[in-house]
């Protein structure tokens, strides 16, 4: 991590930096987009996403399994059922923090 003379803040390491591209790729994506919104309100099932959001359970499954590899979203099994959440709070903070710069006007 290098600092900016500017601004005193600090600039992440190209490694860090790339992790954060990868981070905001996989954000990235309209159908992951909404899974995670719907995710901040309640751990749900494939089932359930692919009905709220009207896509098949296969696409839902595929952009979990992104939104998983990205750390954004976990899983545990219940039964015959895989109830994804968000992995943490700060996946709630992020998607606030960018949708209340988004709504700036």
């Amino acid at each position: 991590m290098e600092k900016n003379q500017n601004t005193n803040a600090f600039i992440p390491d190209q490694d860090d930096l790339e992790k954060l591209s990868e981070l905001h790729k996989a954000m990235g994506d309209y159908t992951r987009m909404k899974i995670l919104w719907k995710l901040m309100e309640r751990k749900r099932c494939v089932g359930e996403l692919a009905e709220e959001i009207q896509v098949t359970e296969s696409a839902i499954s595929h952009q979990l399994r992104a939104l998983k590899m990205a750390r954004l979203v976990h899983s545990h099994k219940s039964g015959k059922n895989v109830f994804y959440s968000l992995e943490d709070e700060h996946i709630q903070w992020i998607l606030e923090e960018t949708y209340a710069h988004i709504s700036e006007r």
